[in-house]
C-alpha cells in the first residue's frame, strides 16, 4: 500500500502505527500474497469481543448476561462491522488479487468485516490491549447504545417469523437466487418471500444461513416501513 494511503488510514483510526507493516498486512487479503490478514483476524476478533463486551457492562448497567450477549452479537455481526468498515472507508485500501478484485471483493462485506478484525488485531500487536480497546470504543462511538437493541439483537429469521405468526400468517420462503465469486469464497444471494404480503426481500452473505438472515432483515424493514 502506498505511504500516502496508509497514513490516512493511520489519520482515521486515531492511531499512529509504530509498526506500518502491521496495518499493511491487516488489509491485505489473502488472494494477494502469502503474507495475508487471517492470523491477525483471529486476534482481533477477540480482542473485538472483549472490548465491546467491556463497552456493554459499562454504558448498559441495567441489563443481565443474557441480553448483554445478544447485544454484544448483534453489535461484532458482520453486518455491523461491514457498516464501520465502509465509514472508514476501507474499500479502497484493501489489498486483493487480481481476480477477486474484479469479482467485486472489495465491497464484499465478508471481506471488509475480516479487515476491520485483523486492523484491531493489528493495533494489539502494535500498542497493547488498551489502544486496541480504545479503538474499538471509538468505532462504536456513533452507536446509540440503549436497551431497545436487545430487541434488535434477536436474529433477523426468528423476529420475521414471529411477527408472522403473531398474525397468524405461514412462515416466509427462502430460496437461492445467484452464487457470486470463487469457490472458496462465494456470496450467497437469497430471496425471501411472504406470499400472503406479496412482499420480496433480498439479501446476500458469505454463507447460505446469512444470506437468508440479511434476507429475512430485508423483509422486516419492509414490514416496518408498511406499518408506519
Amino acid at each position: 500500500m502506498p505511504t500516502d494511503s496508509l497514513s490516512t488510514l493511520q489519520q482515521r483510526l486515531q492511531h499512529q502505527f509504530s509498526d506500518p507493516s502491521l496495518l499493511q498486512r491487516a488489509v491485505t487479503h489473502r488472494s494477494f500474497c502469502s503474507e495475508h490478514n487471517e492470523r491477525l483476524e483471529f486476534l482481533g476478533d477477540s480482542v473485538l469481543s472483549l472490548a465491546v463486551s467491556s463497552l456493554l457492562f459499562k454504558r448498559m448497567r441495567d441489563l443481565p448476561e443474557g441480553e448483554l450477549s445478544r447485544v454484544r452479537a448483534l453489535l461484532v455481526r458482520q453486518e455491523s462491522l461491514h457498516g464501520l468498515a465502509m465509514r472508514l472507508q476501507l474499500p479502497q485500501m484493501l489489498r486483493l488479487g487480481e481476480g477477486e478484485s474484479k469479482s467485486g471483493g472489495k465491497l464484499r462485506p465478508s471481506i471488509l468485516a475480516d479487515a476491520l478484525e485483523a486492523i484491531i488485531g493489528a493495533v494489539y500487536l502494535d500498542a497493547g490491549y488498551e489502544q486496541a480497546e480504545r479503538l474499538v470504543h471509538r468505532l462504536f462511538e456513533g452507536v446509540e447504545l440503549n436497551p431497545r437493541l436487545q430487541e434488535a439483537a434477536k436474529d433477523a429469521k426468528t423476529a420475521l417469523q414471529e411477527w408472522l405468526q403473531g398474525r397468524k400468517m405461514n412462515l416466509p420462503q427462502y430460496r437461492v437466487v445467484d452464487t457470486t465469486g470463487a469457490a472458496h469464497n462465494q456470496l450467497f444471494h437469497v430471496e425471501c418471500q411472504v406470499a400472503a404480503l406479496q412482499l420480496n426481500g433480498r439479501g446476500s452473505g458469505a454463507s447460505r444461513r446469512a444470506a437468508e438472515q440479511a434476507a429475512a432483515g430485508a423483509m422486516l424493514v419492509q414490514l416496518k416501513a408498511k406499518q408506519a
